[in-house]
């Protein structure tokens, strides 16, 4: 099971990221909060504070095209926000890993 499946990088998270030291990553739904933490300690060798997770469900998008109306949902997903120990960062565009 791969637990981190990518980071989140919007402007949302960067404002968290330079106010309060925390970081967002998109996760497998089965992964729990030790597993999360385990995953991230290893793959960039920081310390990891606490880590918060939020389910989300995809929501009903419906659309009109010629053949008809046309539903669907997009996937569901799992978010994880960690909050590192203070001094440490996390580098995503560094080639290092």
């Amino acid at each position: 099971m791969e637990i981190l499946k990518k980071p989140l990088l919007t402007e949302k998270v960067t404002k968290l990221t330079e106010k309060l030291n925390r970081y967002a990553f998109i996760v497998d739904p089965k992964a729990n909060k030790i597993q999360i933490k385990g995953a991230i300690e290893a793959m960039y060798g920081v310390n990891v504070e606490a880590v918060n997770t939020m389910r989300y469900e995809g929501k009903l998008k419906s659309r009109n095209t010629k053949a008809g109306s046309v539903s669907g949902r997009p996937s569901k997903y799992k978010k994880a926000v960690i909050t590192l120990k203070d001094g440490e960062t996390i580098d995503f565009y560094s080639n290092n890993i």
